[in-house]
C-alpha cells in the first residue's frame, strides 16, 4: 500500500489485524485517494461506495496547471502546455450527469437577429470595436499594471451614463473612494453610475438583478471569486475559469453588456487560463510605454466585426484622450538633417501611422559588439546586420549598433525592413537622408526589395504630412500626384538612390567601412 501516507500506516495495520472489516476499511482509503470516491464500511462488515450528488460515482484524479489551465494525467514536474515547473495542482474531477439533449432545428429556421453595437461614446474605442459593445457580449480588457485599464473603464462608464444607461462597477481592486477620487479628476460622477466593492460573483449578480444596469463592469477577474467554484483563492486558475464563465452565461442570459479587466504576465500574455480568452467575446490589450504618453488599444479577438482595427489614446491630465492624428503626434519633435533617421510609412490595422525610425552606430568597446533594438524586432534587425554585411558590404563586425522606433509604437511588419536598413547605413556612414523621404519595403535574404500591402494608403498619408520622395520596390503602384518614387530592386540600390553610397572604400568616423 505505497500510496497511503506514512502517517496512516499504523492505523492500517492496527485496521488489517482485525480480519475481513480491517481489510474494507483499507480498501475505502485506497479508493478515496486514488479515485476521489467516497466510501463507507458498513457495520456487518461491507464495503458501501457513496456516490456524488450527481448520482454517480465521482472521476478520476486529474493535475491542473495554475499557469495555463492545462489538465494532465499524472504530475510532472514541468507542465507541457507552458513549460513553468511545478505548477500541477491535484483535482477531481467529478462526471457530470447527462442532461436531457434539446431539439435541432434547421438553419434556416434560426432567428436572423442581428448584433447591432451601441456606440461607447469614446471614438477611438468605438473604432477598435467596430463601432461599440454589443448586448449580452463579454469584453477582456487586459494589459499590465498601471498601463491605464481602469482610466479607460471609468471613462466607458461615464460615457455611458451620461448618454442615459446605468452602469455597475463591481471595483474589487479599490475602494469607492478610490475610485470616486479617479471619476473626480475624470468628470464621471454621475448618480447613474453605481460603485460596489462586492468580491463574489454571485453578490454581484444579486446587484445587477437589483439595480438592472446596462453595462457592468468587473475589474478584475483575478480579485474576484465565485462561492460555488472549487477551492482556491481569488486568481487561481480554477477560480478566474469559473467566475469567467459564470459572467459569461450571466450576460447572456439578462443581455447586458460586460467588461472584464485581467492582467498581463511578466512574459506579456494574458494571466489565468487560457480558456478565459476562448469563452468570452472580445479580446483587446491596452498597451504601450509608460514613459510615453501614447497608449494601443490592440483587438486579437472579436466575435461582432474585424480585428484589425486599432484604437489610439494619449494619457493626459484628464484620461485617456482619443488620438486623431497620430501621425503628426510621432512626427512632432524630429530633427530633419540628422544621420541614422528614416521615416516609414507604417499601418496600423487599416489606419497608415508614420513612424521614425532611428539607428545609432558606435564604436565598441568590447569583442562582441551589442545589438540592441527598442520597438523594432531585434532577430530582424540582426538578419538586416548580415544582409547588409553580405550584399551591401558594410562592415559592421567592430561596432555597436542600436535602433528604436520613436514614440514607444511597436514596428513588427515587414515593410520596417527597408527603412530601418538605411537608417543603420545613414548612422554608418554619417549622412543624413532627405527630410523629404519616405521608404517602404520589404528587404530578401538575397538583399532583394519586395513590395508590402497597403502601399497605396501608406504614400498618401505622407504626402499629406509634406514628404515628397519614397524610396519603393520596382513593383511598388505609383505614388500620388506631388510625390515622385525612387524605385529599387536591391538593397544596394536603394543605398545609392538615398545619397547614403560613396562608390569607393572610404573609413567613416565610426570606423566602419563604406
Amino acid at each position: 500500500m505505497t500510496f497511503l501516507a506514512c502517517s496512516d500506516r499504523r492505523a492500517v495495520s492496527r485496521r488489517a489485524s482485525r480480519g475481513l472489516t480491517g481489510f474494507f476499511w483499507v480498501l475505502s482509503q485506497a479508493l478515496s485517494r486514488v479515485a476521489c470516491v467516497s466510501t463507507r464500511v458498513n457495520p456487518t462488515g461491507s464495503l458501501k461506495v457513496v456516490r456524488s450528488p450527481s448520482g454517480r460515482a465521482a472521476g478520476r484524479t486529474s493535475f491542473i496547471c495554475s499557469g495555463c489551465g492545462a489538465s494532465q494525467p499524472k504530475w510532472v514536474g514541468c507542465c507541457p502546455g507552458c513549460g513553468e515547473w511545478n505548477t500541477l495542482e491535484e483535482s477531481c474531477v467529478v462526471a457530470s450527469v447527462p442532461s436531457d439533449i434539446g431539439g435541432a432545428i434547421p438553419i434556416t429556421e434560426v432567428s436572423s437577429a442581428s448584433f447591432q453595437p451601441v456606440a461607447t461614446g469614446i471614438s477611438e474605442l468605438d473604432r477598435a470595436l467596430g463601432g461599440g459593445l454589443v448586448a449580452g457580449s463579454v469584453t477582456l480588457i487586459g494589459g499590465e499594471p498601471g498601463i491605464g485599464k481602469s482610466t479607460l473603464t471609468l471613462q466607458l462608464a461615464a460615457e455611458r451614463v451620461r448618454n442615459g444607461g446605468g452602469v455597475l462597477m463591481a471595483c474589487a481592486e479599490e475602494s469607492p473612494t478610490q475610485v470616486r477620487g479617479r471619476a473626480e479628476r475624470l468628470g464621471g460622477l454621475h448618480d447613474g453610475l453605481l460603485v460596489t466593492a462586492e468580491t463574489s460573483v454571485e453578490g454581484i449578480m444579486e446587484l445587477v438583478d437589483r439595480h438592472q444596469p446596462d453595462l457592468v463592469v468587473v475589474d478584475s477577474i483575478q480579485t474576484v471569486h465565485l462561492e460555488a467554484a472549487a477551492s482556491g483563492p481569488p486568481g487561481s486558475t480554477n477560480q478566474v475559469r469559473a467566475c469567467a464563465q459564470r459572467l459569461v452565461v450571466e450576460a447572456k442570459e439578462r443581455g447586458i453588456a460586460t467588461v472584464i479587466v485581467g492582467h498581463l504576465t511578466k512574459d506579456g500574455s494574458l494571466a489565468g487560463p487560457k480558456v478565459l480568452e476562448h469563452v468570452v467575446d472580445t479580446v483587446t490589450e491596452l498597451a504601450g510605454d509608460r514613459h510615453h504618453a501614447l497608449r494601443l488599444l490592440r483587438v486579437s479577438k472579436h466575435r461582432f466585426g474585424p480585428t484589425d482595427e486599432l484604437g489610439l489614446f494619449e494619457m493626459a491630465t484628464g484620461g485617456l484622450l482619443p488620438v486623431e492624428d497620430p501621425s503628426r503626434l510621432f512626427l512632432a519633435d524630429r530633427s530633419a538633417g540628422s544621420s541614422g533617421s528614416v521615416v516609414l510609412p507604417a499601418m496600423e490595422g487599416h489606419r497608415t501611422v508614420l513612424v521614425e525610425l532611428q539607428a545609432l552606430v558606435a564604436r565598441s568597446t568590447t569583442p562582441h559588439p551589442r545589438r540592441s533594438s527598442q520597438g523594432v524586432d531585434q532577430r530582424r534587425l540582426a538578419l538586416l546586420l548580415a544582409v547588409l554585411e553580405r550584399r551591401v558590404g558594410l562592415d559592421l563586425t567592430q561596432v555597436d549598433v542600436y535602433a528604436t522606433a520613436v514614440g514607444g509604437v511597436q514596428v513588427n511588419e515587414p515593410g520596417s525592413d527597408l527603412p530601418l536598413a538605411l537608417a543603420v547605413v545613414s548612422a554608418a556612414t554619417d549622412r543624413p537622408v532627405g527630410a523629404e523621404v519616405v521608404a517602404c519595403g520589404e528587404v530578401g535574404l538575397g538583399g532583394e526589395v519586395r513590395q508590402v500591402a497597403g502601399l497605396e494608403r501608406r504614400l498618401h498619408e505622407a504626402h499629406r504630412l509634406g514628404f515628397r520622395q519614397a524610396i519603393l520596390p520596382e513593383s511598388a503602384p505609383e505614388p500620388p500626384e506631388g510625390m515622385s518614387a525612387m524605385r529599387v530592386a536591391t538593397l544596394a540600390d536603394a543605398v545609392a538612390a538615398a545619397g547614403l553610397s560613396t562608390g569607393s572604400d572610404v573609413i567613416s568616423s565610426t570606423g566602419v567601412t563604406v
